[in-house]
């Protein structure tokens, strides 16, 4: 834990990839071709809400083997998602340790064979009934979050005739407003995709790829049920996670 007396921590810029990165082809018509333009700060209704405690969250929100299925209280795996049950949790906190309470923790994914359910999605594999891919819950008084899930798929993708993506987990973390919101993804320690995606390649500092690894925890993991993975989110400072969107 960081101490509390230390000065606020600048961003540290250069983890973020150039935003034109030819290895990474759906950068190349993506990337600004003029000077970026300094935006006026956000309204006061983006800076102060909404206020995430008084949000109604459904019993399965944040369970993905449940909250797809047409009557989660039916008993028995009929219906049940396909894949590796994983157990995804961690603490939301800031740059000196300090939790984030009752902030909104949202996540989506790829199903076990390594496609979304999304209209534009493609891939052969095929799409599972009992798994609709998203989850959203609220970190507790000290800043812990939790899902239930299966463990996604890699997947193809055209950047060339052979780049996979990992495994991978998209999270969103809202922070105090609408404007906070910050975007990452939790990879799994030990893919050996990892260093051979070419969305990783463009982040230069092997520090900020670590932060984005969930790591296995036996501890938390469920004999003859599931794996756990640990991924905390610092969303600010000299420790902070790697996120997307900054």
């Amino acid at each position: 834990m960081q101490d509390h007396n230390k000065r606020f921590v600048e961003r540290d810029r250069n983890w973020h990839p150039p935003a034109y990165a030819p290895g990474y082809k759906t950068s190349v018509p993506r990337s600004p071709q003029q000077a970026l333009a300094s935006m006026q700060q956000a309204t006061a209704s983006e800076l102060t809400g909404p206020d995430f405690r008084h949000l109604r969250m459904g019993p399965h929100d944040n369970d993905l083997l449940l909250n797809f299925r047409e009557d989660p209280a039916l008993a028995g795996a009929a219906g049940l998602p396909v894949g590796e049950r994983i157990i995804m949790f961690g603490r939301v906190i800031d740059q000196f340790g300090k939790p984030v309470p009752h902030t909104l923790v949202e996540m989506w994914q790829a199903n076990a064979g390594g496609r979304y359910r999304h209209r534009n999605d493609r891939y052969l594999a095929p799409l599972d009934p009992g798994f609709g891919g998203v989850g959203r819950t609220l970190t507790d008084e000290q800043g812990w979050y939790r899902f239930r899930t299966i463990k996604p798929g890699p997947y193809p993708w055209p950047n060339d005739p052979n780049s996979w993506r990992p495994s991978h987990i998209h999270v969103s973390v809202m922070g105090p407003s609408i404007s906070t919101r910050l975007i990452t993804q939790m990879y799994f320690e030990g893919d050996p995709l990892i260093p051979l995606c070419p969305i990783v390649h463009t982040i230069k500092d092997p520090a900020a790829v670590e932060t984005m690894i969930g790591r296995l925890d036996m501890a938390r993991s469920k004999p003859m049920d599931c794996l756990a993975y640990r991924f905390d989110l610092v969303v600010r400072g000299e420790l902070q996670t790697y996120f997307e969107n900054q």
